[in-house]
């Protein structure tokens, strides 16, 4: 008998089975080893050389590429008949977590892995891939993806780059993209640009008359990746190099972007874990009124919340891999990645922004933890700071992906008859289901509301991974990390959900007592709990769980 694999969405109607669930503590030792592999490869090849990078020494970034690249690094998603290892999304998501320890790393290393290889393993020909993926794989030709310019950030369909068909079958492309990772030393970029009205993709190669990129941009952070505009003069591009078919370059572009944010959330999800060692390294050894830091309640209350927050960001992250996983193999085997990447867009979406604030309170709590150290280069606390501020841009802003969390949930009909298992579900389930009466089609317009819906999504999602983990594991600090982050979920789309039935008028004001009724739970005394969570983080200098 074939075994069902859940869809996309399935968390918010249909309970699981702590087993079925895929959790880090599930790990095959074959996962360990490549975490070992991907963490000696960042502290040993790539730290040491933050201040090379920074000073933009893009010699060395490519060495370490085709470092990594040896070690099998780059081609975990692609399949061995391309020079890759064709392993899981386990795998992959391991791989991510451990490049995120210095971020301008890892943006460098998703421009070659997520934006350069994924469009080809999910769109190319298999000439296409055969001619560029084993040089994409081994590093020596490097990536970028060029679909953003100056007036078409968010609106990808709004570009304005020209490709105009020749009478030979080619395309000449005219334009300018801007704020391309990799830009100022890639060899091969993935190109969008109209044919007439139609987003189109294109393979386009810095070996092509009229490409060119310019200078490099003055960023807050990332200081040691590149990112230039990229600039096309009638650049002639070959028939065989259209990726995917004409006019369907939004295609790529979305599939693309949805295996981008899973994995942004990963390398968030690998950059906190470093940084709260580090603050727990830093807590453990500075001592104020003649105490440790970690001995006073309000820096235990930092460190737990640090925690609690990437318990359930990895939680999210790790079931999303496993579900994945389960589709591209399916139980026959014939389920496509591309696929699964368009079932699971919505939960895509949830960990990128989830993760990516998540960071963001991480950092921000590390430079208070150090306090007037932490606002100063001598410490690495400050470079941490500015590098995060970026990922909630990243890979569609976190207000974009806001809005299509709710908006892909109505669109494609996910939104069950009812709710079960949790408040927060139900409230998800009541707020949603009273919107779609309420405003019909023009809830794609109501934008205040789909944030808050979404957002009570996100703590529907990341309560039901953090329960199910915690209840796999049966350890007492599982069920610590769990019960804080569900007592706070629990309050957080409480008011969420007054605000979006508030502004729905009487629709919304007849379901205030339906949602009073859902939210009435019994507080958790979180305080020993954080204690216990706390004394962990202190005792071990790391991020206990994991």
């Amino acid at each position: 008998m074939v075994a069902t694999v859940p869809r996309g969405v399935a968390w918010l109607h249909e309970s699981a089975a702590p087993e079925s669930v895929l959790t880090p503590e599930k790990l095959t030792d074959e996962h360990r080893l490549i975490r070992q592999t991907g963490d000696e490869f960042v502290a040993n090849e790539v730290m040491p050389a933050v201040d090379r990078l920074e000073q933009k020494d893009w010699t060395l970034v490519r060495e370490l590429l085709r470092k990594c690249a040896e070690l099998g690094l780059v081609g975990t998603d692609v399949p061995e008949e391309y020079g890759g290892l064709g392993l899981d999304k386990a795998s992959s998501l391991i791989v991510s977590e451990s490049v995120g320890r210095l971020p301008s790393w890892a943006v460098t290393f998703g421009g070659q892995t997520g934006l350069s290889i994924t469009p080809l393993l999910c769109f190319g020909t298999p000439e296409q891939k055969a001619k560029y993926l084993p040089r994409l794989v081994s590093g020596e030709m490097i990536g970028a993806y060029a679909l953003s310019e100056t007036g078409s950030g968010s609106d990808a369909m709004g570009a304005r780059c020209r490709a105009t068909r020749q009478a030979d079958g080619s395309f000449v492309l005219t334009g300018e993209k801007m704020w391309i990772t990799n830009g100022g030393f890639a060899d091969f970029f993935t190109v969008f640009a109209k044919v007439e009205e139609n987003l189109s993709a294109f393979l386009v190669e810095r070996a092509f008359p009229g490409v060119t990129t310019g200078n490099e941009e003055h960023k807050m952070g990332l200081h040691g990746s590149s990112t230039v505009p990229l600039i096309l003069q009638d650049v002639r591009v070959p028939a065989e190099n259209v990726l995917g078919e004409i006019g369907k370059g939004h295609r790529v572009a979305f599939n693309v972007l949805n295996y981008g944010r899973f994995k942004l959330g990963a390398m968030c999800s690998g950059s906190a874990r470093f940084v709260i060692a580090e603050a727990a390294k830093y807590a453990s050894e500075r001592r104020q009124f003649g105490k440790p830091l970690g001995a006073f309640g309000a820096i235990r209350y930092k460190l737990s919340e640090m925690s609690v927050r990437q318990y359930a960001v990895e939680s999210m992250l790790f079931r999303i891999a496993g579900l994945l996983d389960a589709h591209i193999g399916g139980a026959d085997g014939s389920a496509p990645a591309l696929a699964a990447l368009e079932e699971f867009a919505v939960e895509a979406s949830i960990v990128k922004v989830a993760g990516s604030e998540m960071l963001d309170y991480v950092v921000d709590e590390n430079v208070q933890i150090h306090g007037g150290n932490g606002f100063v280069r001598d410490y690495p606390a400050e470079r941490h700071y500015r590098d995060a501020r970026v990922n909630r841009i990243f890979e569609g802003t976190n207000e974009i992906n806001r809005m299509l969390i709710p908006g892909m949930i109505a669109k494609r009909g996910l939104v069950p008859a009812s709710a079960t298992d949790s408040p927060i579900k139900q409230a998800a389930h009541l707020v949603l289901s009273t919107a779609l009466q309420h405003y019909g089609k023009a809830l794609a317009e109501q934008q205040e509301v789909l944030m808050f819906t979404a957002d009570i999504l996100i703590d529907a999602f990341a309560t039901d991974s953090v329960r199910l983990r915690a209840q796999a594991s049966g350890d007492e600090l599982h069920r610590a990390a769990a019960d804080i982050y569900v007592n706070d979920a629990i309050g957080r789309a409480e008011i969420a959900a007054r605000n979006a039935l508030a502004a729905m008028g009487g629709d919304g004001s007849a379901q205030l007592s339906k949602l009073r009724a859902l939210m009435d739970v019994p507080a958790v005394d979180t305080i020993p709990l954080r204690h216990q969570v706390a004394e962990a983080v202190l005792s071990r200098r790391k991020y206990p769980f994991g």
